[in-house]
Parts: C-alpha cells; structure tokens; sequence
C-alpha cells in the first residue's frame, strides 16, 4: 500500500520515538484493577491482583491445571536476575499477564509473567547511608496496584506511585513523622477504597508505629492512625491512644519512642468494613526500662481492626502483653470461614511469633481458640477466660537473670506468609523451632545513632567455640507444618536443615509449594504432606510463591534470594543453610524447558591477618562493642551468614583503612555508616583488634579442618 510523505515521514519518527520509550512500554499493562475486581478475585483465579491473593490474604489459589497428579511434570519457564543480590521477600502482582514485583533497595520491576522479559524497571534511589538504618535487610515485600498504578514503599520511608504502563514517577509521598529516627519500609502496600495503605519500621531504633492512607491519585494523606501514646505533653489523636496510654508507665516510653510499628501484615473484611493491622514489638524490649516493668503497653504486638475510610478504631486483640521479648503480632493475616462449635463463624487466624495459633471472631476480636503450634516456654497456656496469657516467671523473666527463652526473638513464625487451603481446612505455616538466652542486668542506655538498636537488653553472648555454635545451629529446626485450626492441631509436618524457609501457597490442584532456606522449591501433597516435587534455587528462598494464568497456560513463581535478620545478625547459626545469596525470579510450568544457570559461587581464600597487639581485656571489650554495634549486619562474633562480608577476611588494604571506614564513613554510599560520634577512636581500635583475634581463630579452625 503507498502512503503519501507526510504518512511516512509520521511513521518513521513514531518508529523514532520508540526507541526512546522505556522497554517493553507496548506489552506492558495498565494494572487497572479496582475495588470490584479485587472483591470478586475468586472469579479471575488466572490473575494475582494484591499481596495474599484476595483481600482476605489466603494465599489459595482456585487454579488446578497443575496438581498433585502432574506436579513432577513441572519445569522451569523463566528466570529473571535481579539487580541486587540481598535479601528478597516480596510476592509479586499478576494482572492480564505482567508481573509487578520488588528486590532489594525497593527497586521495582514490570515482566512480561509469560517469559520473564524486562518491561520496564525503576529504581527509586534509596542512599546509601539510609541502607543501615533498618534492623532486618534492604528488603521489600513488594507493590499494590490499583487504577492503571504501582505502588511501592522505598527503604527510605518514602511512598511511590508509579504509571503501570511504563514505570514512570506519577507522585511520591514521604510517610516519616519524624527525620530523626530511623523509620524504613519493608512492607508491601494495600489499597482500600482508593487509599493506599503503609507502614513503617523501626521500633528497634526507638520510633512510634503508625500506620497511613494515602489517596491513590495524588498521594495526600487521608488518615494515620498511632498504635502507641506520644508525648504526654501534646494531646491524645483520639480515644484509642487515651485508652492505650493508661497501660504505659513513666516517661521513658514515649522518649524511646514506644515501638508498635505496623511493618507487615493487613488483611480487609469489605462486608465487615474492617482494615486488620498486626502490630509489632515495643521500644525498648526490656519493659522494665520503657514502662517501669508495668502495663500492656497497648497496641504493641497487637491485632487492631479499624475502618479504613477513617482510621477509626474499632477493636484489639493483644497476643502478647507487656511483650519484652520481640514477640511481634505483624506476621501474617489470614480471614477466613471455618466451623466453630458446629457453625460456620468468620475468623481472623494468625500465628505470631510468640508460638500460639490464634482464631479469633473477626467481628468483634473474640478469642475463639489458642493452642501451642511450636516449643514454648515462655508460657504455660492462653486463658479462654481473659484471652491471656499464663506467663511462666522463672522461666521467662530475664530481667531476674539470664533467661533460655522459647521461642527466640527471631519467633515460631517470622514475617513469611502462611496459607490456607479452604478445601483441607488446614493452614501452612512456616514454622521454626528456636530458643535464645535473653540477660537485663545493667541499666539500658540508648545510642543516639541511627544505624544501632536499642533493646534495653545485655550485648549478646553467643559462644566462640565452632563446635558449640554448631550444635546450637542444629537445633534451630524449620518445619513445613500443616494446621488444622478448627481442631487446633498439627495434621502433618515435614522438616528442614534450618529455620527461615519461606512462604507458602496452595492450590485447588492439592497442592502446597515453599522455598527452602537451604536453596530449594519444593511441591507437597496438601491434604498429605507428602514430597511430590522439587527443583533447585541456587539460593535460599524466603518469599511466598504465587500461581497464575497467562493464555490458558497455569505458572507457578517464586523470589529467590538470601538475606534477612536471621544469616545478617544470627550468621553462625544461619551456616547450615550453604547458600549464599543470587537474587531471581523464578517461575515454573508444566514441561517447562528453562534451564537454570550454575549458582554463583565465590571461592573465598583467606589473607594473612596482621600480628594481635591489644591485651586480653582490650580483646574481650572489643568483642563486647563489635556485638553491640557491628553484628546486626556483620553477624555475632564476626561470624557471617553470606550476605554482608565477613570481617575475618579482611585484606591488608582493608586493614589499614579500618579507621577511615568506620570512623568516617570512608564506605558510607555503600551503606556503611561512620561511627565516629558513638565510637571512640580507641574503641574502634579495640573492634579491630577483635577482629584480628578472630581472623587468627579462623585460621587455626581452617587448618585443622585441612589436617583432619
């Protein structure tokens, strides 16, 4: 066909232009999912339109063209390697066959979800400097979508809208009261009647929680709602924060900031008209310190049901009272129908940290039932009467002596999303078995610095000796527990090397998938338990699974990537694992033919470490501040877990640059900060000496590994 000059001379500078639009801008969608589509989702099972599938968060899938008939047919479809290798965590967004998902440093990625080619990709350019000023990795649990937009919360604490078809920057919001603190955002956002729903981190740094909503068009703030009282000198929000304040004690608490943050998990009832927020620890841990030992401290570790057109409270349920050991209550959401007493009841289900599953009325916040889902020792039992717990004293109180505490902070549960399949009844829980020694004998002192946590708890003291540390390791047990909460019991259960597996989904197909901590996705049989498939992720998996459709065709995906508290802080005890951290997408289908490349792996051969020149009791106080300071990142003992580099092999470059480096920020645009205004120089030179001691204890470990 002719077409007259001007025609083609249009054409071709259209054809021009496109070379200058971001990639993939004509396949990408427009995400235009809406407040019917997301209350009716059941009827688009092909599609994944917010975090836990439907607003109900079950993360069950109606889909059933992969089963546990054909499951061991499954193969690779796509891989997709991220930017950043370090902690991933979120679970992504599939509407009309474009993927929305996050890695770390919040950076956002739009893929074709058929065969995982790059539509567009933004980076929202989180500092450097800001990257240590969060207790638990640069992760991101992903976006929201809503009306032709991607929602992402930045690490920083900023809230971004971007437009679905070409990842461009429609407004950005900053959520943080207060600059002075450290507050971050891991947390995917929710959206509710045309708000945007987020909340912060921070409460190990002393911040107050709170959760926002934001207009979805123009990123203005509708409402925030405290979960804990602020400073008594300024008046009361509303009624809920003068009934919270009377379970608080002294002066302390606001100072430090209360904790509380509303960090994960949200879940929405649209007939209730109920927002459901799960609330974490208080700030300090130690109850002494914050609250003179005294109070429930409401709304920490708490469930809170509020309306989400205002931010009205409209009640709480509180898992743990006067919580003083990191029990938060911000795992995972799930609502759900089940037979109470022979009549189908609406519930809340959740099993936080603390090890008891609860079943809650999702109505009222009525305590149905709770029962010990994991080893616990920190309680004897929940009174059905109060809706408490029995606290036991002598074991949990280490504000009297050191305390065995079960389970340990790192929780029964972390932030990993369960799942419930509502033809079993049963729900799948990420579950660890876990126990720390907890010690409150000095007076807590606060550290002004932004990248340091303050418990109100002695410096850890986990023992140096490999073979101990071993045998610790070996007994932090993972499980894959399948729980039936009507009868409020385990139906089956299926053990890992370690804890921090990840999430978990299931499917009408009879299916339950996770990722392992030690590099695996595995299939199994939902109403069995029994081991049907698996395939290799070349690096441990936290994030939970989805599944959907594109063009008939059922996909099954999954974020994989190490990192997390659990091999940052906790790195010895993180090393049955044997991963190291390769952040990808990875996404199966029936007789998929994708082939996965080879894990990454860095040989790491040890320098020659400088001479010891500091007395024993400059070695034994370095290794007290490196503990306090440095081990949220570089693990306890100069131990780490894989993902942050381990300061034992050091060069002799590095060696000589100590000072610079943690004194004056030498490496601070790498997320690094400089120390020098809570560290003393002769202290920093006592952590150096520490960890030329240990560098030598490697040594001497390495060679009589070599020997033997």
């Amino acid at each position: 066909m002719y077409y007259p000059i001007s025609v083609r001379r249009l054409v071709g500078r259209l054809a021009a232009l496109s070379l200058l639009l971001p990639a993939g801008l004509a396949l990408a969608g427009n995400a235009n999912v809406d407040a019917r589509r997301l209350i009716a989702a059941d009827k688009e099972p092909g599609n994944w339109m917010s975090h836990g599938r439907t607003y109900g968060e079950q993360r069950f899938s109606p889909l059933a063209q992969v089963n546990a008939r054909n499951v061991d047919g499954l193969g690779l479809a796509w891989t997709y390697r991220l930017d950043v290798d370090r902690g991933v965590e979120a679970t992504p967004i599939v509407v009309d066959g474009v993927m929305y998902t996050t890695g770390a440093k919040s950076i956002v990625y739009a893929l074709d979800a058929a065969n995982g080619k790059l539509l567009w990709k933004y980076d929202p350019q989180v500092h450097g400097i800001r990257l240590s000023e969060g207790c638990c990795d640069v992760v991101n649990r992903g976006v929201a979508v809503w009306q032709g937009k991607v929602f992402v919360g930045a690490f920083d604490g900023r809230l971004i809208a971007l437009d679905a078809r070409n990842g461009r920057k429609l407004w950005e919001t900053d959520t943080v009261v207060d600059h002075s603190r450290s507050y971050t955002i891991t947390g995917a956002p929710r959206v509710v009647k045309g708000k945007v729903l987020i909340g912060n981190g921070g409460a190990e740094f002393g911040v107050r929680g709170y959760i926002s909503a934001f207009d979805a068009n123009t990123g203005k703030l509708a409402w925030r709602f405290y979960t804990v009282p602020g400073d008594p000198g300024k008046p009361d929000e509303n009624k809920a924060m003068e009934m919270a304040r009377k379970t608080w004690f002294g002066d302390q608490y606001w100072k430090q900031g209360g904790g509380g943050t509303v960090w994960d998990a949200m879940a929405y009832d649209p007939e209730l008209d109920l927002l459901y927020i799960g609330t974490g620890n208080a700030s300090w841990w130690n109850r002494q310190a914050r609250s003179e030992g005294k109070g429930d401290n409401l709304f920490v570790s708490s469930i809170v049901a509020l309306r989400p057109a205002t931010g009205e409270y409209v009640w709480h349920y509180q898992v743990t009272p006067g919580d003083m050991w990191d029990f938060t209550a911000t795992q995972h959401i799930i609502l759900a129908e089940l037979p109470i007493n022979g009549k189908p009841r609406k519930v809340l289900m959740q099993a936080p940290k603390n090890g008891f599953f609860y079943v809650l009325d999702r109505g009222t916040g009525e305590l149905l039932s709770a029962e010990k889902y994991a080893p616990v020792n920190w309680a004897t039992h929940i009174d059905m009467k109060t809706g408490r717990p029995v606290v036991d004293e002598k074991a949990a109180n280490y504000l009297e002596g050191p305390k065995v505490i079960s389970p340990a902070f790192i929780g029964a549960h972390n932030w990993q999303p369960m799942s419930f399949n509502p033809v079993t009844g049963l729900v799948y829980i990420p579950m660890q078995e876990t126990a720390a020694m907890l010690s409150a004998k000095s007076t807590p002192q606060a550290s002004p610095h932004k990248s340091v946590v303050n418990l109100g708890l002695d410096v850890p003291d986990l023992p140096e000796d490999s073979k101990v540390v071993k045998q610790i390791a070996d007994s932090y047990k993972g499980r894959l527990l399948a729980w039936d909460p009507v009868r409020q019991k385990a139906a089956w259960s299926q053990e890992y090397r370690t804890i921090y597996n990840g999430g978990t989904l299931t499917t009408a197909g009879n299916l339950v998938f996770q990722g392992t901590a030690d590099g695996r996705v595995v299939a199994y049989a939902a109403d069995s338990g029994k081991t049907l498939w698996e395939s290799p992720a070349n690096t441990g998996v936290m994030a939970g699974p989805v599944t959907y459709e594109v063009k008939g065709e059922q996909y099954v995906s999954v974020m994989a990537g190490w990192g997390g508290t659990f091999p940052l802080l906790m790195g010895p005890l993180s090393l049955n694992a044997k991963v190291r951290p390769e952040a990808r997408v990875l996404t199966y289908k029936l007789s998929g033919k994708a082939v996965l490349p080879a894990p990454v792996n860095v040989a790491q051969s040890q320098p020659e470490p400088p001479a010891i020149t500091a007395s024993a009791d400059d070695i034994k106080l370095g290794r007290e501040l490196f503990n306090g300071y440095c081990a949220g990142c570089h693990g306890l003992n100069a131990v780490s877990g894989g993902v942050i580099p381990d300061l034992r092999y050091l060069d002799a470059a590095k060696h000589d640059q100590f000072e610079s480096i943690v004194l004056r920020g030498q490496r601070a645009a790498r997320g690094m900060p400089p120390f020098a205004r809570v560290i003393p120089r002769e202290d920093a030179m006592r952590i150096h000496q520490y960890l030329i001691k240990r560098a030598h204890d490697l040594r001497q470990e390495l060679s009589a590994a070599t020997t033997h």
